[in-house]
């Protein structure tokens, strides 16, 4: 018999990037399986009526619209309203974005896929800054935690003092990267050898330092170049002006927020991808580099070293010169470029979506079946 599930599915409303890529995969798998029935749902006024144009195949976008901001305040003060309101009878809830409504009597799983708010607490806007007070109320109120590795896993234990039965790794797979016309990434970066940098520009992925970075790479290789594709997130002023101060800023490129179709030229042309974060809970563009066969040089930081293992170059965060090192021997080192691929080619394969979706659903029979809402 299938499983009732509710899926928060506002982070679909906003550019399919980050969690917003991951909530996607999800239902997509979990719209195709006979063992769930899925309704989706949005915690947004402004975007009322635009979900059920956004939702896979298979999954139902329940009509009633929800405004975010009195709901938020309510949930966090109380249990009520509960989200069988707006999306009927079901048997588990599941919030991918570290929120999860409260119910009335159905299961509740979470999403945390990192802890920023608790180790670097100056990287984050006011919202995420409330994410533990809610993840606390959420675990004390017997919600299972779903985390993407072992590493955020032992941060939930020791922070939010879940239950370590109730907190549940499952990894993230891999998107296929699409093809792109031959040429197409080196054409958008200017560049016939650049270094690739994927995500918002915001203070938690340390692109400054990248910058610092490619100036020191940069004045020993005329011919490379720097491609930051994303959209500008809060603090993106600090990269901008990392830029603008560059005397390298002729081969610099600042692309905004790219479609599938140029971030997968943009990844398939690149030379290096360079992910310098100084903290994460996983770290899905170094994966989809390795699988079209980009080296990674990444950061010894949360679980980046759990997730890319030995597939890719790690330095100290925040440390241009370590970085620079790094992304110059994969520059010039064709041995040890190479070997890069080779490495991460198999990590890459070694992460999938419909790995990921069939562990979730276990969760939800677990998560039911302890409640008594299992079907």
């Amino acid at each position: 018999m299938s499983i009732r599930v509710a899926v928060d599915a506002t982070p679909l409303l906003d550019n399919p990037t980050g969690v917003g890529g991951v909530t996607r995969a999800l239902l997509e798998r979990l719209g195709r399986s006979p063992e769930v029935a899925v309704v989706a749902f949005s915690v947004s006024w402004h975007g009322r009526g635009r979900l059920p144009g956004l939702v896979p195949g298979g999954v139902r976008a329940a009509g009633r619209p929800m405004a975010a901001r009195p709901l938020r305040w309510a949930w966090s003060h109380g249990d009520w309203p509960p989200i069988e309101h707006w999306t009927g009878p079901v048997d588990v809830v599941h919030g991918p974005n570290f929120v999860v409504p409260p119910t009335r009597g159905a299961a509740r799983v979470v999403t945390v896929h990192d802890l920023t708010a608790v180790h670097h607490p100056e990287l984050c806007t006011d919202d995420v800054l409330h994410y533990p007070d809610l993840l606390r109320r959420a675990v004390d109120a017997g919600a299972w935690v779903h985390v993407p590795s072992a590493a955020v896993a032992r941060e939930v234990v020791d922070h939010l003092g879940a239950d370590p039965e109730r907190v549940v790794v499952v990894a993230n797979g891999v998107d296929a990267v699409p093809p792109a016309p031959a040429g197409a990434g080196r054409a958008r970066a200017g560049r016939e050898r650049y270094v690739l940098a994927l995500g918002t520009l915001e203070p938690r992925k340390d692109l400054p330092t990248l910058v610092a970075a490619f100036d020191l790479v940069a004045a020993d290789d005329p011919d490379v170049g720097l491609v930051l594709a994303g959209s500008d997130g809060w603090g993106a002023e600090a990269v901008h002006t990392a830029v603008a101060n560059s005397p390298h800023r002729d081969r610099i490129r600042l692309t905004g927020w790219v479609d599938e179709q140029a971030r997968a030229a943009l990844l398939r042309d690149a030379t290096v991808l360079a992910y310098p974060s100084l903290y994460e809970g996983f770290g899905l563009p170094p994966l989809e580099a390795m699988a079209v066969g980009v080296p990674v040089v990444s950061t010894t930081v949360g679980s980046i070293p759990e997730v890319l293992g030995d597939a890719a170059d790690l330095v100290a965060p925040g440390d241009p010169t370590a970085l620079a090192a790094a992304v110059s021997r994969v520059l010039t080192d064709e041995r040890h470029r190479v070997d890069l691929i080779g490495r991460g080619r198999e990590r890459a394969s070694l992460y999938s979506w419909d790995v990921f979706a069939a562990a979730l659903i276990d969760l939800y029979r677990r998560a039911a079946s302890a409640s008594g809402t299992a079907p």
